[in-house]
């Protein structure tokens, strides 16, 4: 069996289902509003479902099942546009790690510099002025 027929068959499946729900729920309100006719007044009658010309039709729940398929395909497309952001970004962050460790190493660095550089030091010999030469 292809995979067109097990749709037919399916799509048959349902909108029989379909029927004969609103068939059970027509006559559910058919002998409710039979019981209740003693009890609501003359004027006013109770709500009618519609005949089934108003029901919905076999292309009608196909076009919500074509929808909610393209949704859900949709979706998924939202998915994999994600994971592959995902990774991209799991990359971006492996190249981060050493860029991070170099800036900080050379922060310190910097640091350590910039403290030598600031220090007067004392152990440096005092400049005698000018040697007279000999």
């Amino acid at each position: 069996m292809s995979e067109s027929e097990d749709r037919s068959r399916d799509g048959g499946l349902v909108a029989r289902s379909v029927e004969e729900f609103v068939a059970q729920l027509r006559g559910f309100t058919d002998r409710a509003t039979r019981l209740a006719a003693g009890a609501v007044p003359s004027g006013l009658s109770l709500p009618r479902l519609p005949s089934p010309p108003g029901a919905m039709s076999a292309a009608q729940v196909r076009s919500i099942a074509a929808s909610v398929a393209a949704q859900r395909q949709l979706i998924q497309g939202l998915d994999a546009q994600l994971q592959a952001f995902d990774e991209q970004l799991a990359v971006f962050e492996r190249i981060l790690e050493p860029l991070v460790e170099w800036s900080s190493t050379w922060a310190r660095l910097e640091e350590s510099f910039a403290d030598v550089v600031r220090r007067t030091p004392l152990d440096r010999p005092t400049d005698p002025g000018p040697q007279a030469s000999s």
